[in-house]
């Protein structure tokens, strides 16, 4: 959530930030504001709305020169999106400017202090209250702007990730992280900052990820200094190589990155498997597994942490890890697991997935996990993210970037991450015969060719677009390993066009969601031959009896659902275990399609943001 982007060195500033901001839109955010610095001259600009609002305003409000500067997109928490909430924020005396991704929770008591030490507030926000807290300690105690922002940082609490400039000190910028991603670009005779690499990716191919409570002072040509907040210990800075590129980042031809990012699968899922996946031999290699089979295959259980589509991808995990490998799993949200005191022992495998790497109530599902004696995995899709981090072992997906908030080449290559890892089990446990085994080896790595063929729905999900647009509710139906795949139609659904629908068990229909079907009530029954498939015809009966619209995700060639049926999608036949890899795909196109016929902002839903990184 939130966008943050820096830059001092010897370019102009602005084109590199407000380029930086769009690459950054992604995210998900409301207002967006700029400074820069130019001669003695702190200029900001700031908008309600988006960075092209902020462009506009910019231009006529102040003048766009200056090598130094900072910029922001703000998803609102405290005060409702308006001008004034939205950052950069000034101190009271106008030499302080900070951006701010995050919630300082106790700023309320922090503000009454400051208020009765004279300060004045113009906005709503917890950020205002920050900058004038680093503000009041540096002149307290006669410090430099590193130093003050440290002694900051120790008395707030919550999570953020910020950026300050002093006006006094117009050749550096001081950056800090707790719980929301910074990235550091190194380039030549310049800095960048980002919440990550894509606003500075052009301009150099070395960053360093700040770690949690660490503050970095950025000079210019000086090097980068980064202490540790809470003890002032240093730390030496560790560069990485980014491993992203432009082509990787922009639409590509595409309307929309969602379309793009659809399109993307059958590459991607293969590149999930890569070097990892070796049919003919009947070999599956992941490191992260192999260097701790024994903690994987002694397990009392395996529990699964994660929020939205990866908490999806961890249902139809379940269901593949205990029919393979035959070990016990639960599925948790991570947003819950935190509060409710779990059990959890040192005989249990966490493990927590996450596209971004950065999710706040995945992180703290970690960390009480860690607390608690279990052995966490990984698997996320950003390299260097806080999860790969903090876990003691994973395993990356590949994805690529992805850019559009509504998550979908993220589903498909989590799924074949965790099933790899239920079929590496399944050999080390011998819970699968060697026939299945091999069996499941060679259809996962066709399953690529399946999804390219799944693609060809697009222009029947085109069709049926146009004929439920503008429905009020819809209801998606699944039984077995393709339940979950309805809960996730469901949310693309409700994520990008803003209609209300459910997902839900086929047979579980007739416990309660049967009595909102009508002549109006679009349901959208996944039915592929594998599995239980005369149980779903059945169900698909009680709609049709009750007038209700059906749309049916079927195996190319079937019948019987057919004549049942207002509208068909074919899909071609797999086992009934790998079938959500191709069943979730004629969904993601529905979902597509509805919300541009709708006028949705397909990549940038409203409310929402890509990575979640406060509770």
């Amino acid at each position: 959530m939130c966008g943050i982007v820096g830059y001092i060195g010897h370019r102009e500033a602005y084109p590199v930030i407000i380029k930086g901001l769009q690459r950054l839109e992604y995210r998900g955010y409301d207002s967006a504001g700029i400074m820069l610095y130019d001669n003695s001259e702190l200029k900001v600009s700031k908008t309600k709305g988006k960075v092209s609002d902020l462009e506009a305003r910019a231009q006529k409000e102040i003048t766009l020169n200056g090598s130094i500067g900072i910029g922001h997109t703000r998803w609102a928490t405290h005060g409702v999106p308006n001008d004034v909430n939205s950052h950069p924020h000034l101190s009271n005396s106008g030499n302080l400017c900070i951006i701010h991704n995050g919630i300082i929770e106790n700023y309320e008591p922090l503000k009454k202090e400051l208020i009765n030490r004279g300060y004045t507030f113009k906005s709503d926000t917890d950020t205002e209250v920050l900058v004038n807290l680093i503000e009041e300690i540096k002149k307290k105690e006669n410090i430099k702007l590193g130093k003050a922002v440290q002694l900051a940082l120790n008395q707030v609490v919550g999570a953020y990730a910020i950026v300050v400039f002093d006006k006094e000190k117009p050749d550096e910028l001081v950056a800090a992280r707790l719980g929301s991603p910074l990235a550091i670009g190194i380039g030549d005779g310049e800095f960048f900052v980002g919440s990550d690499a894509t606003p500075f990716i052009e301009y150099t191919s070395n960053a360093i990820y700040l770690e949690d409570e660490e503050t970095a002072v950025i000079r210019l040509h000086k090097p980068l200094k980064i202490r540790k907040i809470k003890d002032d210990t240093t730390v030496d800075p560790y560069i990485q190589e980014l491993q992203l590129n432009l082509e990787q980042i922009e639409k590509g031809g595409y309307e929309h990155f969602m379309l793009k990012e659809i399109y993307e699968q059958p590459n991607v899922i293969k590149d999930t498997y890569r070097g990892r996946l070796l049919a003919n031999t009947g070999i599956i290699q992941m490191s992260g597994v192999e260097d701790n089979i024994e903690k994987f295959t002694n397990a009392d259980r395996i529990l699964i942490v994660a929020c939205g589509t990866s908490w999806h991808a961890g249902l139809v995990a379940e269901y593949i890890i205990e029919e393979f490998s035959r070990i016990p799993v639960e599925v948790e949200y991570a947003s819950e697991f935190r509060y409710r005191n779990p059990i959890i022992t040192s005989k249990d495998v966490v493990i927590a997935i996450s596209q971004s790497g950065e999710t706040a109530d995945t992180l703290a599902a970690i960390k009480l996990a860690k607390e608690k004696g279990a052995f966490v995995f990984g698997v996320c899709n950003v390299v260097g993210s806080s999860i790969s981090r903090e876990t003691h072992a994973g395993a990356y997906t590949h994805a690529g970037p992805e850019i559009g908030v509504a998550s979908t080449k993220a589903f498909t290559t989590q799924i074949t991450v965790l099933t790899m890892i239920a079929l590496r089990l399944a050999k080390v446990k011998g819970t699968l015969s060697n026939s299945d085994y091999f069996r499941y080896l060679q259809e996962l790595e066709i399953i690529p060719e399946k999804v390219l063929e799944a693609l060809n729905t697009n222009d029947i999900a085109k069709e049926i677009a146009e004929k439920f647009k503008d429905s009020q509710n819809c209801l998606y139906l699944g039984r077995g390993y393709n339940f979950p795949v309805a809960l996730e139609g469901a949310l693309k659904l409700k994520e990008i066009s803003y209609i209300h629908a459910e997902g839900y068990p086929a047979a579980e229909m007739k416990h309660g969601p049967i009595a909102l079907i009508d002549e109006k009530m679009p349901v959208i029954v996944i039915a592929p031959k594998q599995g239980h498939y005369d149980k779903v015809v059945s169900n698909i009966q009680e709609i049709k009896s009750r007038s209700g619209k059906i749309i049916a995700v079927v195996t190319k060639g079937d019948t019987q659902v057919k004549e049942l049926a207002d509208y068909v999608i074919e899909i071609p036949e797999t086992s009934d275990a790998l079938s959500p890899l191709i069943t979730t795909i004629p969904l993601q196109l529905l979902s597509y399609y509805i919300a541009v016929l709708r006028g949705c902002n397909v990549d940038q839903p409203r409310n929402l943001a890509k990575s979640v990184t406060v509770e």
